[in-house]
């Protein structure tokens, strides 16, 4: 078994979950939705992932990004996905600078700690690619150089799973490097009245409640949460399950496998705790798994989905509690 880490001082966690609270309260006081989703887009962040927002229009998605950036009190910018946009339209590109007499970089909206891909599904392959290196490796190149962008660092892209005239499927590579699908559904009766009422007058304000120390800080005190082996075990159970599955092609792959991983220990942190618990990894393996498995054309043709190979998998595979673990 792993020798656990030090404690996080009880205090310390404390003080993290009541600002993380504070957070999902206004996110909560403009989006009318499930108060989860505001938490998992914490999560993610102090994962240090990305979000995939799928909905039908109409949902709030946008409404839903543009506000949780503005409770972070970071840079925010909006990139509009059509089918003309050029890749050099993300990362930016030198131009001539007449004052100086040389070339100098005009940055593009990646260039920012908060970055909304609005309808990311509707431009070609080639101008989504633009955001898989800055994704992965919190950098862009341009022109052959290449550029650290801001930390702390998170995209949340959009895409409309419904209509399918002008979109392009995003590939596979790209959707690996999404922590979380995020599904935003219509609201109940009682919310879309409570929206109708909240919205029929002036807009609520959103002010900053984090900042971008604070969250950085927040990403290093995820590495400190610790997993029990068991854990660890359960994770890798449950991403083999689905890679044997008779509808899957493609499985869950091992960066799924480090993604449930961390993705527990921030929820973990979130709920003032310095471990990980079952209920934990039971919690966010739709939302980090599902979007990452390729079924087979036989089971597409059948309507089958990947949530239901994960809910399966979750039914199947049991957490088993090594010995000496507490």
């Amino acid at each position: 078994m792993n020798a656990r880490a030090p404690s996080l001082d009880p205090a310390q966690l404390a003080a993290f979950t009541a600002r993380s609270e504070a957070v999902v309260e206004a996110v909560n006081r403009v989006f009318i939705g499930s108060p989860r989703i505001a938490r998992l887009l914490l999560v993610a962040l102090y994962a240090r992932g990305h979000v995939l927002l799928e909905g039908v229009p109409g949902v709030a998605k946008t409404t839903l990004a543009k506000t949780f950036a503005a409770t972070l009190g970071c840079r925010f910018k909006r990139i509009q996905f059509t089918p003309d946009l050029l890749p050099a339209d993300i990362t930016g590109t030198y131009v001539l600078s007449p004052a100086q007499g040389r070339f100098e970089l005009r940055e593009g909206p990646v260039f920012a700690n908060v970055v909304l891909g609005d309808e990311i599904n509707r431009a070609p392959a080639k101008t989504q690619s633009a955001l898989l290196e800055a994704m992965q490796e919190t950098q862009t190149t341009i022109d052959g150089e290449t550029r650290a962008l801001p930390r702390p660092f998170i995209v949340l892209a959009t895409q409309n799973p419904v209509e399918q005239a002008g979109t392009y499927p995003l590939p596979e590579a790209q959707i690996d490097r999404f922590l979380l699908r995020v599904l935003i559904d219509y609201p109940d009766a009682d919310g879309e009245r409570a929206m109708l009422e909240r919205f029929g007058g002036q807009v609520p304000s959103t002010e900053p409640v984090l900042g971008p120390d604070e969250i950085l800080r927040a990403q290093e005190l995820v590495a400190a949460v610790h997993a029990e082996a068991s854990l660890v075990d359960y994770i890798v159970r449950l991403t083999r399950f689905t890679r044997s599955h008779r509808h899957v092609y493609l499985g869950a792959s091992p960066r799924a496998s480090l993604a449930l991983l961390q993705a527990s220990k921030a929820l973990a942190l979130l709920q003032g705790r310095d471990h990980v618990l079952p209920d934990d990894i039971k919690e966010l393996a739709l939302p980090v798994l599902a979007h990452r498995i390729v079924l087979t054309p036989e089971a597409q043709m059948e309507d089958a989905h990947g949530e239901a190979v994960i809910r399966e998998a979750l039914q199947s595979v049991g957490h088993r509690r090594a010995p000496g673990e507490t």
